[in-house]
């Protein structure tokens, strides 16, 4: 896929940063009282929010879909890990802004000039992901000398938009991980709902649009990619959560076409499909699969 650019509207909210996730403007705000949104989780224990395991249950039931846990982490309480490290270095010694890949290396101890840094990870694909936990118990199985900083999950998509991350990993290293790819990532910042490309009408019609103009298309089908479906610990699998690839489009081309003309006809529609906004903003990735 080709770049993506921030959509012109997280690019403003980001740029402006005056307002909390629900728009209030912080300027002149009192947070004197009960009102102090600093003292929103001042009761929270630390345990998972019922919302998200309860729609993590479901999935992992085949009850529901990732959209239903998409939905239930809108509202909910998230821990993103901040560790201490020296000022303006990671753990390999390099100035960097952000603390090393979750790998607790190089992280000072009792260092009078150690910052917090919000820890990001590496996926396989190489993006960069922002691990949250929803519970303290699993962040501290995780990363023992991370410090937990609570905050509701649009506002840590916010933070890892504006980290440059693609990827929000709920849970690493616990029974079950559900990734929130970029498009989700982008709808929960805005606190939109989300659907997913593999199951939107509006994808699926600019597809057909798209390779309706090519003659040696038969026809195309979308469905969700390999990389959607996530596993559990104990095995179950799960159909969301998984970082990708996100959509499966199945073309089935004539019959009587050379090697050199396949390989034409797919490299034109990649070209165009990268060339369609409204499709790299909402498709996270893609596989192609050709038959005939």
């Amino acid at each position: 896929m080709s770049e993506r650019h921030l959509p012109a509207h997280i690019a403003a909210a980001l740029a402006a940063n005056t307002a909390d996730s629900a728009g209030q403007a912080w300027a002149g705000r009192d947070l004197s009282g009960e009102g102090n949104p600093l003292h929103n989780f001042d009761d929270d224990d630390g345990a998972a929010p019922p919302a998200y395991t309860q729609a993590v249950d479901r999935l992992l039931a085949g009850t529901s879909d990732e959209t239903g846990v998409l939905a239930a982490l809108a509202g909910v309480r998230l821990f993103v890990p901040v560790v201490a490290q020296l000022a303006g270095v990671t753990g390999d010694g390099e100035p960097h802004p952000h603390a090393d890949h979750g790998n607790g290396g190089g992280i000072p101890e009792g260092d009078k000039e150690a910052d917090m840094a919000l820890v990001t990870l590496k996926a396989p694909d190489g993006r960069t992901a922002l691990p949250v936990f929803s519970s303290s118990a699993a962040l501290a199985a995780w990363h023992p000398e991370a410090r937990p900083v609570a905050v509701y999950a649009p506002r840590a998509a916010l933070s890892a938009v504006a980290d440059g991350a693609e990827l929000l990993v709920i849970d690493p290293g616990a029974h079950f991980t559900f990734v929130v790819r970029r498009p989700a990532l982008w709808a929960l910042a805005q606190q939109l709902q989300w659907r997913p490309a593999y199951s939107d009408p509006g994808i699926a019609d600019l597809v057909a649009q798209i390779t309706g103009e090519e003659p040696a298309i038969l026809r195309v089908a979308l469905g969700p990619g390999s990389g959607v479906p996530a596993r559990a610990a104990d095995g179950t699998l799960a159909s969301g959560g998984g970082p990708g690839p996100e959509v499966r489009l199945q073309i089935t081309l004539r019959d009587g076409l050379a090697g050199d003309a396949v390989q034409a006809v797919v490299q034109q529609l990649q070209d165009r499909l990268r060339a369609t906004t409204e499709f790299v903003e909402r498709v996270d990735s893609l596989e192609v699969v050709l038959t005939r």
